[in-house]
């Protein structure tokens, strides 16, 4: 079969051989560049972003504010050390649920509104978890919390992804790790400045800072659109257009991208993609869908795996194991930690467009990889004197500033632009489930594991997976700056070629996926 041109459109055959998909193939595409006139990002798209982004604040502040409030909940509480693995690591495992749960919500509901039920669900547990008066009732209020986390983790970036240009899509997708950051650090900020209170009240206010971005949330509902492809979905294709008329600067370009999700949506409502066929592909997944889910959940579950949430969520404990002394000075060694991460990720977003997927991550999995072996290092070797105090604060904020450099914000940018429309709402969630596990897993285990090998032995263990991550990034993911969401499907149509090429699409690779059919 040949390939049949049309001004600048070419007919391919989908996945299956059952249709056929329009897929355009500009002169500046071909050349590596985009026309920035008719694709840069209008002024309503970034806002919308923002937005959508700001349940990411709530996660991040509760992940900083934890990491000093457990100190002050396990004096007024009276808790053991496990209780203290429990209460810390529970909130990502049970997010799992609001992250299965959220591929579907989305579908039904909507990106707009499964936004708005992940913050109202984690507000709820938040103020719980300010009055709790045990142990017991503070646990509850973690469990909604964790699974208003699970909805908001998965829901933003794919949101973002569905309303961006594909030359700032990397940029914006990684808006949400940069307001987790941001988070952080104001947690962190929220220890060191609430605890001088007295100890059966400092924790309480801490953790109730957190309800006060949902006035942004509520007010954001009234100014973001819903995902013009989720209209499309529904047949709602005037409002698609109206959406996507505010999000592109030109009327050439709202056709075009509106011809494209049509196109992509017919393909799911052809072969009726109900939840039980999406999640049979995904369970017995063709080569194809077989490599997204490879490169999307397994870029999720390093992430985690590496050890940043021990780093986050038990800063203290790493620095009272350098030899740091009381409280003040240890919440206050945090706050240097949550400022480098945050400068990072902010430093990723103006270089993830320009720079592309695959480069940071190859910066970032083996700088992580030596600075772990020198947390080890110093806090296995150089004792609690200055300069072993000096290079374990070294190590920890080079590791967060090679993770929120790459790793951090790239794998929620790929995990929401390589799966298809029909299954990126599924595939998604199960990646943030894998992420929300490997996350519970290390913080559950961390204080355990550190007691049998120490606190070193540990690090050391997170810097073997962190190396493991570079050989993964390598064989497993492609690049995908500068391409459409239907362009990226047909990387993983190639049979792997992608490996060794950085994920250019080619006219051959369009000419050869057809032969092939």
């Amino acid at each position: 079969m040949g390939l049949q041109e049309n001004g600048n459109k070419y007919r391919r055959i989908d996945g299956d051989g059952n249709g056929e998909e329009d897929v355009t193939v500009s002169n500046n595409q071909e050349q590596g560049f985009v026309d920035n006139g008719d694709q840069r990002v209008n002024k309503f798209v970034f806002a919308c972003a923002i937005f959508a982004s700001l349940n990411s604040v709530l996660l991040g502040y509760d992940v900083g504010v934890m990491s000093g409030a457990i100190i002050f909940i396990q004096e007024d509480l009276k808790i053991s050390e496990v209780q203290v693995e429990i209460l810390v690591g529970i909130l990502s495992i049970i997010s799992l649920l609001g992250s299965l749960a959220g591929g579907k919500t989305s579908d039904v509901l909507g990106r707009k509104w499964t936004i708005a039920l992940a913050a109202i669900v984690f507000q709820s547990g938040v103020a719980v978890m300010t009055v709790a008066p045990s142990f017991a009732i503070l646990m509850i209020g973690r469990l909604l919390a964790g699974v208003g986390i699970g909805f908001g983790v998965m829901i933003a970036p794919i949101y973002i992804a569905e309303i961006s240009p594909s030359v700032a899509r990397g940029s914006l997708t990684s808006f949400p790790e940069i307001f987790v950051n941001l988070g952080i650090l104001l947690g962190y900020i929220s220890n060191y400045a609430l605890s001088g209170l007295p100890v059966h009240i400092n924790w309480r206010i801490m953790i109730g800072v957190g309800i006060l971005p949902s006035v942004l949330i509520g007010f954001a509902l009234f100014v973001i659109p819903e995902s013009p492809r989720w209209l499309v979905v529904q047949g709602r294709i005037d409002e698609a257009r109206s959406v996507l008329s505010k999000l592109n600067e030109s009327e050439r370009e709202v056709g075009e991208r509106l011809a494209e999700i049509q196109v992509a949506a017919g393909h799911a409502s052809a072969d009726n993609y109900e939840a039980k066929a999406v999640w049979r592909e995904i369970v017995s997944p063709s080569p194809p869908v077989k490599r997204m889910l490879i490169a999307g959940c397994g870029i999720q579950c390093f992430q985690q795996m590496t050890g940043i949430d021990a780093t986050v969520y038990y800063s203290p404990t790493v620095f009272k194991n350098a030899g740091i002394k009381g409280n003040t000075e240890l919440l206050a060694a945090t706050v240097a930690v949550g400022f480098t991460k945050t400068v990072f990720i902010l430093i990723a977003i103006f270089l993830i467009d320009r720079v592309g997927r695959k480069p940071l991550l190859y910066i970032s999995t083996i700088g992580m990889t030596v600075c772990l072996v020198g947390l080890s290092f110093s806090l296995t070797f150089m004792g609690s004197g200055n300069l072993g105090i000096g290079l374990a604060i070294l190590s920890v904020c080079c590791n967060v500033a090679f993770f929120s450099v790459g790793i951090g914000p790239i794998c929620w940018v790929l995990s929401s632009e390589i799966f298809p429309l029909r299954l990126r709402a599924q595939a998604s969630a199960l990646g943030a489930v894998g992420s929300r596990v490997s996350s519970g897993v290390v913080a559950m285990s961390f204080l355990s594991v550190s007691r049998a090998i120490t606190v070193g032995g540990s690090f050391f263990v997170f810097a073997l997976i962190a190396a493991l991550s570079i050989v993964f990034v390598h064989t497993s993911v492609p690049e995908t700056k500068g391409k459409s969401l239907e362009e990226i499907e047909m990387i993983f149509q190639n049979d792997g070629e992608w490996q060794g090429g950085g994920g250019e699409v080619e006219l051959g690779d369009i000419e050869r996926l057809v032969q092939k059919q």
